[in-house]
């Protein structure tokens, strides 16, 4: 992949993500009080890019914030700042990471009303996961660690408090995993630390349910149009820890890990359930057809191609 340059936009100023400021009284530095979303291109094409716009709007309706930028206008300045990285030139694919802070103002949690929201733009190189992440899997190990509790912060707040996440990946790490497979306080499965998860229970293709509270993913969403599309059903249901114990096959969905296969779950009392290397039939048969809705999907939006 050619190299380019990862350039930030802070509220229109461009310069390389290294070198990017915002105030120390900023409210997402200070609190974390800001919303996000990612997505990456393909051919130039942002995927799903109407999708996020409107994940985006209901983060900021969740927790009261005014947005002070159109998407015409975001849409503006992710493509300067693109431009700038010089993907256009070398037709390089980029990852593309906008937040809106609440803005800058006193030390106090009530934000003043006079506050101006803030965007910050970070455009980069789409993450290489590296192979073996998909033609062996990735290892996720159930931490301590429970997932926020719905009635306490909605998980489809797609905000940048994160630190719930940050706990459950370090467990996960220092256990020997990859990535976190957290649980809500009733045990029952939500998601990992920034992907939806998947399995094949006796036979079928499940997710858990908002009942467990997760983040409604865009790739999630996408990846059951493109199997319902072709005659297979995804079922949304309460997944217990062991069920695991149950499951045929595992996989994972985001933006940039598309579909990723998971090799194994440690469970939460040191049992561990191994799963096809690469993943099984239903994963595999997953993965190509979210590649081909993926192909569909830039094709029909070519026009939009921040190459152009």
């Amino acid at each position: 992949m050619t190299a380019i340059v990862s350039m930030t936009n802070v509220d229109g100023v461009i310069t390389p993500t290294a070198e990017a400021r915002i105030p120390v009284l900023d409210r997402g530095f200070l609190y974390g009080d800001s919303i996000y979303e990612v997505f990456r291109t393909y051919d130039g094409v942002p995927l799903f890019y109407d999708e996020h716009w409107a994940r985006f709007l209901n983060s900021a309706a969740l927790i009261h914030l005014k947005v002070d930028i159109t998407q015409d206008e975001l849409t503006q300045r992710i493509r300067e700042t693109i431009v700038a990285t010089g993907a256009p030139r070398s037709r390089t694919d980029v990852y593309v990471r906008y937040m809106i802070t609440r803005g800058v103002g006193d030390i106090d949690l009530y934000p003043s009303e006079r506050l101006r929201s803030s965007c910050v733009i970070i455009v980069k190189a789409v993450p290489d996961w590296g192979a073996a992440s998909y033609t062996t899997g990735v290892r996720l190990a159930v931490p301590s660690t429970r997932r926020n509790s719905g009635d306490t912060l909605d998980p489809n707040i797609k905000g940048g408090n994160y630190l719930n996440n940050v706990l459950g990946v370090i467990e996960a790490r220092k256990l020997g995993a990859d990535d976190c497979l957290m649980l809500d306080s009733r045990g029952l499965v939500t998601e990992a630390s920034n992907s939806n998860v998947f399995f094949v229970l006796d036979g079928e293709l499940v997710t858990p349910s908002q009942l467990a509270r997760n983040l409604k993913g865009t790739t999630k969403a996408a990846l059951r149009d493109a199997c319902r599309a072709h005659g297979i059903e995804v079922h949304e249901r309460e997944i217990a820890e062991e069920d695991l114990t149950r499951a045929e096959e595992c996989f994972l969905t985001s933006a940039t890990r598309e579909v990723m296969p998971v090799a194994s779950v440690r469970l939460g009392d040191g049992r561990v359930v191994g799963f096809p290397a690469g993943g099984g039939e239903l994963t595999r048969l997953a993965a190509r057809l979210y590649r081909e809705h993926v192909a569909a999907y830039v094709e029909r939006h070519a026009s939009r191609s921040f190459f152009r």
